[in-house]
């Protein structure tokens, strides 16, 4: 019997936004078909994404087979939805929803409201009893 995936591994593995983002990308492809491991857009070293890989594989999230001077992964879609329903679903919901945002102008949240005008600053009246310098 294959082995059950362990919440904690799943959810540590998960926690970092680079793994997160290779899950989501194989969520995606509804064929589950393998894809190259170099063909994942990660801002990151070739040798941080290969431990991006591992954590996945560890955590029982990836199935990762190589090929000579490459490797693959596949998602273990079957196990994840037999062991964790529902998890797959919420990932495509936080993506579709960050998505959203990065399609606001600029990809930025509404900008703060302007602070209130302060009063005008007036100098100070010659032959006045204030200080120079302070209002």
């Amino acid at each position: 019997m294959p082995r059950e995936l362990d919440l904690g591994a799943v959810l540590t593995a998960l926690a970092h936004p680079s793994r997160r983002q290779v899950v989501v990308d194989l969520v995606h492809d509804t064929d589950d078909q393998a894809r190259a491991c170099g063909s994942f857009d990660l801002p990151v070293s070739k040798a941080t994404k290969t431990h991006h890989f591992k954590v996945l594989r560890e955590a029982g999230l990836v199935t990762q087979r190589d090929h000579g001077n490459g490797s693959t992964l596949t998602l273990r879609r079957a196990e994840i939805d037999r062991d964790l329903p529902g998890l797959l679903g919420l990932l495509l919901s936080e993506d579709a929803s960050r998505a959203g945002a990065e399609h606001t102008p600029g990809g930025l949240p509404a900008p703060a409201p302007a602070p209130a005008p302060r009063t005008p600053h007036r100098p100070a009246r010659p032959g006045s009893t204030q200080a120079a310098g302070t209002t």
